[in-house]
């Protein structure tokens, strides 16, 4: 008898440490889409107020070396987490990179067309007969054909120039009547500290479906084969935006305190921060939260416009259950 009740003290003393322990400590590599900016605000909150720390994480955030290789990173393993765009996200699952997303961040489109206030130009209709700008990618061409035809015009009623990475420039300098491609929380508050006021055409109301321009991404292999680091991250993640959602120009100070040494453009930050604290959620919708019917929809509309294959699987591309 003395024997049993020794091994149920043992077996309850092995139960409540197992319960009690702390998760196994791991660092983290997180490469950002871009150079610090006000979208990556949330992250450096969680690394400052400790929120990483409290589930044994040692974060290093670093923006990437390569934009165009961020995907290749994270599906190799040489980085655990990523900024990326929903839509190229998408693009990639159709040359069968292994990467998923596991959390919303911006949760309506950024992209857009913008016009210079005095044009008058306010609507996609509008642009018959003039001059837009473009970086040259599928993907804005598309967007920019849909927006045209929701207006009942057509892209051949405009003339496309291909501007590369110099649109906003393109567009003061008169050289076309609008662009396509730009951020209406960033290159609007660029062009308007330049004296260049702008009208912003939003995709989503020109039959473009509303889409996360960004999201966390992260390897298959983490989902399947390491899903407690995922949802530690995740979880530390989220309360990292719903701090900064919270105080969004208290976290364009830490942002500033963690990046000494790099070149942020602090008084764009502080302006777009403003314009994107209220996008960290989508409706009732929890930060991080990731919608399905949203998913299926884009991949629907990228499938008629030729930008993705008819075997594409909306749902093979997020995981959803690391935020709730």
């Amino acid at each position: 008898m003395k024997k049993l009740l020794l091994l149920a003290a043992i077996l309850a003393t092995v139960a409540i440490v197992a319960c009690t322990s702390e998760p196994k400590e791991a660092d983290v590599v997180v490469t950002l889409d871009w150079f610090q900016n006000a979208n990556h605000v949330g992250i450096y909150e969680a690394v400052d107020k400790g929120y990483f720390e409290e589930v044994n994480l040692n974060v290093t955030v670093q923006p990437p070396a390569d934009p165009t290789a961020i995907l290749g990173l994270v599906a190799t393993g040489e980085s655990d987490f990523a900024f990326y765009y929903q839509p190229d996200l998408l693009q990639a699952r159709q040359e069968g990179v292994p990467v998923v997303a596991v959390a919303g961040i911006v949760q309506q489109p950024l992209n857009s067309i913008m016009t210079l206030t005095e044009s008058g130009i306010e609507t996609p209709g509008q642009l018959s007969g003039k001059k837009v700008g473009t970086p040259g990618l599928p993907w804005n061409d598309a967007m920019l054909k849909t927006m045209l035809e929701a207006d009942g015009a057509s892209v051949d009623d405009v003339e496309v120039v291909d501007l590369g990475w110099n649109v906003g420039p393109g567009l003061m300098a008169g050289e076309v009547d609008a662009i396509i491609g730009v951020y209406w929380t960033y290159e609007s508050i660029v062009m308007g500290r330049e004296g260049f006021e702008t009208n912003v055409i939003y995709p989503h109301d020109w039959n473009v479906p509303s889409y996360y321009e960004l999201v966390l991404v992260t390897s298959e292999d983490n989902v399947e084969n390491n899903p407690d680091l995922v949802e530690r991250f995740v979880s530390a993640f989220n309360k990292g935006y719903e701090q900064a959602a919270s105080d969004p120009q208290g976290s364009v100070d830490t942002m500033l305190a963690l990046n000494p040494d790099a070149e942020i453009d602090e008084v764009t930050d502080r302006e777009g921060v403003e314009l994107l604290a209220p996008l960290w959620k989508s409706g009732s919708a929890e930060v991080g939260s990731l919608d399905g019917s949203r998913w299926d929809s884009l991949v629907e509309w990228m499938k008629t416009q030729d930008l993705v294959g008819d075997s594409l699987v909306a749902a093979d591309a997020y995981d959803s259950s690391f935020s709730k």
